[in-house]
C-alpha cells in the first residue's frame, strides 16, 4: 500500500506543477479559444489542462518502469508501451481538437484506434465476465467488446467536462473508490502480489486529479479539455478492464463476493459501471436525444445533465457538489456491498443497501431543491459570474 500511496503522491505533485507550467504558457502564447454559444463560462480561458495531466500520467509509469515493486506490469512490457501511446494519441488529438475543433468523425476514428492498440497491441481484453463462469470465447468478440467499451467510457467522461472541477472531482472519487474496490478483489482471488495493473491506474488517476483540481476549482483558471477528459476515460476504461475482464470468476472465494445471492455475482462487474454511472447516463441520454432530432450523437448542445442543474437554479459549485455526492453515494454503497459480503451472514448486503437508500435519498432532496427559483428557458443564458465550460 506504501507503494501506491507515494505513487499517488508524486503523480499529484508532478501534475500540480505541470498544470501551473501550462497555464503560464497557455496565457503568455494567448493558447485558448473562443467561447462557443454552449459553453457557461464568459471569458477565454485555456483548455491545454491535459497536457499536464498527460504527462504527470506518463511521468508515473516512468517511475514504474524503475520500481522493481511493480515489475510484474512491465511483463510482457507490450502492454504498458500500448497504454501510453494510446494515451499520447488521444492527448494530441484531444489538444488539437480544443484548439481548432476538429471534426467528430476524426476525433471517433482516433478513439477506436487508440482502442485497438490496447485492445490488440497491448493484449489488454475483456476475456471473462464474473457472472457464474461467462466465458467470451471469440477472439473477434472479445476485441469488439474491448473498444467499444473504452471508447463509451472515453466519451461518457468527456460529456460531463462542463463545469469547473466537474470531471477531475468525479474521477477522483471514481478513481478513490475503484482503487480501493480492485485492491481488495486482488487480495480475494489470492494472488500472490498487490501490485497489479488496474490497481496502478486507478492510483495514479487518483494522484492525477488531486494535482489538476486546485487549479481547476470554480473559478478555474484551466480546463482539463478534451486532452484531459478523454485520456482520463480511456485510462479508467482500462483499469476496469484490466481487473474485472480478465478476472477469472473461478478463483474468487465464493464466502467473500457473496455467491449464495444473485447480487453477490454482479458485484464485481457492477461497481467498475456504476463507478462512472453519472458519465454514462449521461452519454446515453446525450446520443439518443440527438439521434432523435436527426442530429449525429456527437453535436454538441447545452442539454447536458449540469446544464440541466443549473436551469434547475443550481450555482455552479452546488451542481459540482452534488454530482461529487451522486458519484460517492452509488459507487460507495455498492462497494460497501463487496465488503460486507459474506456467504453465512443472512444482512450482507444491509450496510451498503442502507447507506445506499440514505444516500440517494438526500441526494434527490438537494436535487430538486435548488437555492435558487428555477430557470425560464429566456434565463438560461449563461451565468455571468460562471467560469467552465
Amino acid at each position: 500500500m506504501k507503494q501506491y500511496l507515494f505513487t499517488i503522491a508524486i503523480t499529484a505533485v508532478l501534475t500540480f506543477g505541470l498544470t501551473w507550467a501550462v497555464l503560464r504558457l497557455s496565457l503568455r502564447f494567448k493558447l485558448y479559444p473562443t467561447i462557443r454559444e454552449r459553453d457557461v463560462h464568459t471569458r477565454p480561458t485555456p483548455r491545454l489542462g491535459g497536457v499536464a495531466i498527460f504527462l504527470g500520467i506518463a511521468a508515473a509509469i516512468g517511475y514504474s518502469a524503475l520500481n522493481p515493486f511493480f515489475a510484474t506490469m512491465w511483463m510482457p512490457p507490450q502492454t504498458m508501451w500500448s497504454i501510453l501511446a494510446a494515451s499520447l494519441l488521444i492527448a494530441i488529438v484531444g489538444v488539437v481538437d480544443d484548439l481548432w475543433d476538429l471534426d467528430w468523425m476524426i476525433k471517433l476514428g482516433a478513439q477506436f484506434l487508440a482502442a485497438g492498440i490496447i485492445t490488440v497491441g497491448g493484449g489488454l481484453q475483456i476475456l471473462s465476465l464474473p457472472i457464474g463462469d461467462m466465458l467470451v470465447f471469440s477472439s473477434w468478440l472479445s476485441i469488439t467488446m474491448t473498444m467499444f467499451a473504452i471508447v463509451i467510457v472515453m466519451n461518457a467522461v468527456n460529456f460531463i467536462d462542463g463545469l469547473d472541477g466537474l470531471v477531475a472531482g468525479v474521477c477522483l472519487i471514481s478513481n478513490g473508490v475503484f482503487f480501493a474496490y480492485s485492491y481488495i478483489i486482488t487480495r480475494d482471488s489470492g494472488a500472490s502480489t498487490y501490485f497489479n495493473l488496474s490497481t496502478f491506474l486507478a492510483a495514479v488517476l487518483i494522484g492525477a486529479c488531486l494535482g489538476f483540481l486546485p487549479l481547476n476549482w470554480s473559478p478555474a483558471k484551466l480546463f482539463m479539455g478534451d486532452s484531459g477528459a478523454l485520456v482520463m476515460g480511456l485510462l479508467m476504461a482500462t483499469s476496469a478492464i484490466a481487473l474485472t475482464g480478465q478476472l477469472d470468476p473461478s478463483v474468487i472465494d465464493p464466502e467473500r463476493i457473496g455467491r449464495s445471492g444473485l447480487l453477490g455475482a454482479f458485484i464485481p462487474i457492477l461497481l467498475p459501471l456504476l463507478v462512472v454511472l453519472l458519465p454514462l447516463l449521461d452519454f446515453g441520454l446525450a446520443v439518443l436525444r440527438r439521434m432523435s432530432a436527426g442530429k449525429s450523437p456527437f453535436s454538441p448542445d447545452r442539454k447536458h445533465l449540469h446544464h440541466r442543474m443549473l436551469d434547475l437554479g443550481h450555482r455552479d459549485r452546488d451542481a459540482v457538489l452534488i454530482f461529487y455526492a451522486w458519484t460517492a453515494v452509488i459507487s460507495l454503497a455498492v462497494l460497501l456491498m463487496y465488503v460486507g459480503a459474506r456467504e453465512d451472514w443472512p444482512g450482507q448486503y444491509l450496510p451498503g443497501v442502507g447507506f445506499g437508500v440514505v444516500g440517494i435519498v438526500a441526494c434527490l432532496l438537494v436535487t430538486l431543491n435548488p437555492s435558487h427559483p428555477r430557470k425560464t428557458a429566456a434565463d438560461a443564458a449563461p451565468d455571468p459570474t460562471s467560469v467552465e465550460s
